[in-house]
């Protein structure tokens, strides 16, 4: 048997994830510092870790309802209410979901087909387009610009949608350049989607992680709840990527199509992750609000490194990442990564993995220790004054 011949046509054409291979690579290496990785690097904090070990203790072993404990949907809603003003129903507007990216995939699955087209803006996390092109549809491209602070302009979105559009990917917090969009950014977008039947995917996993004020979710904005699926989940905030807990918030039609998917594919989240979310929600702000504040501490220390370093920096505003231009080093974005791991020992990932208008810069995470950090940075400038046109 071929067994070439018997893979799906779509699964062919997506290739890998650009970002393992650089994974792969600093397994077999001593000394490296990694700021690849995006996952926070504290542990998650006591109070929720004891939470999901007394439901074992407790034998919380088995199947959860498939979209989640009412008491976490409960929690959730509680929550959204809470920090950014918008009401779902814990019966029907929420379906709790194997981490964010199940979210995702649900949305695009229960939305998008052939012959639709998906808006999705570039830079982003890399999991948007092999989504979309896994359902059949069509990913159409925008290619944000460093110009813009890496934002959705109106004047960029309204050249894209055509009759076809079914969905917007909305990735605020941006991973990978940590932009943002304020409200009257998001003001603008909505306006031009109030009168077309378009579907805001909004994927909000960063957004407590903001340095600028407070986040606003375009779901908060008139005639807007109806028409976007508001994606969070815990792993960023709450320090909770292994836990792979997310939510879904939306219409109850759209709610219920991604749950028929859920309920025939996954079943339900972890049990054990949502006991544990459920002690998040109610008790967690304040480790959040700490863990914001270091992040903030080392965001400042990264984004001067790399301007000292002779790489135009914008500031990022959310996230943990910062995305430097390198074309001064006179390299590409994989050149310059291969480069700076194999001589620094320093991991950074090539802007190319989050599309291709991210040539020319590459990502940074200050999800690390402030002593990584800071040495990082002496060995990034240390590789500028040997490869950069000017110095710095």
């Amino acid at each position: 048997m071929n067994m070439a011949a018997m893979i799906s046509p779509l699964v062919k054409s997506v290739p890998p994830s650009g970002i393992r291979k650089y994974f792969d690579l600093i397994n077999e290496m001593e000394n490296v510092i990694s700021l690849g990785v995006g996952e926070p690097d504290f542990v998650t904090p006591w109070n929720i870790r004891e939470s999901g070990i007394y439901s074992l203790e407790k034998g919380h072993t088995h199947y959860t309802p498939n979209s989640g404990y009412f008491e976490l949907r409960k929690e959730i809603s509680n929550y959204i209410h809470r920090r950014f003003g918008i009401e779902y129903s814990p019966e029907n507007e929420i379906l709790v979901t194997v981490g964010g990216s199940e979210a995702i995939d649900l949305a695009l699955r229960a939305i998008a087909g052939r012959g639709d087209e998906v808006i999705i803006p570039e830079p982003s996390f890399v999991a948007y387009k092999p989504c979309a092109i896994f359902t059949g549809a069509t990913p159409v491209i925008i290619e944000l610009r460093a110009e813009d602070q890496f934002r959705l302009t109106p004047g960029l979105l309204e050249k894209f949608i055509t009759p076809n559009t079914k969905a917007l990917v909305l990735p605020y917090p941006n991973n990978p350049t940590g932009a943002i969009m304020k409200k009257e950014d998001l003001l603008k977008i909505a306006e031009i989607l109030k009168n077309k039947d378009i579907i805001v995917i909004s994927d909000e996993i960063y957004a407590e992680l903001t340095y600028d004020g407070e986040h606003v979710s375009i779901a908060s904005l008139p005639g807007m709840k109806e028409k976007t699926v508001l994606i969070n989940g815990f792993s960023k905030a709450f320090a909770m990527t292994g836990w792979r807990l997310g939510y879904a918030c939306g219409h109850p039609e759209l709610i219920g199509a991604m749950f028929k998917i859920h309920q025939y594919a996954i079943m339900c989240s972890p049990t054990m992750a949502q006991r544990a979310a459920i002690e998040a929600l109610q008790n967690g702000d304040n480790e959040v609000k700490a863990m914001v504040r270091e992040y903030n501490r080392r965001r400042r220390v990264m984004v001067d490194g790399f301007r000292k370093a002779g790489y135009d920096c914008f500031e990022p505003l959310g996230a943990f990442y910062v995305f430097p231009d390198i074309r001064n080093s006179g390299m590409n974005s994989e050149d310059f990564c291969e480069k700076l791991l194999f001589e620094e020992r320093v991991l950074v990932v090539p802007g190319t993995a989050f599309g291709q208008c991210g040539e020319g810069f590459v990502r940074a995470t200050y999800a690390n220790s402030m002593e990584n950090i800071i040495e990082a940075v002496k060995r990034i400038q240390r590789f500028a004054a040997k490869y950069n046109r000017t110095g710095f």
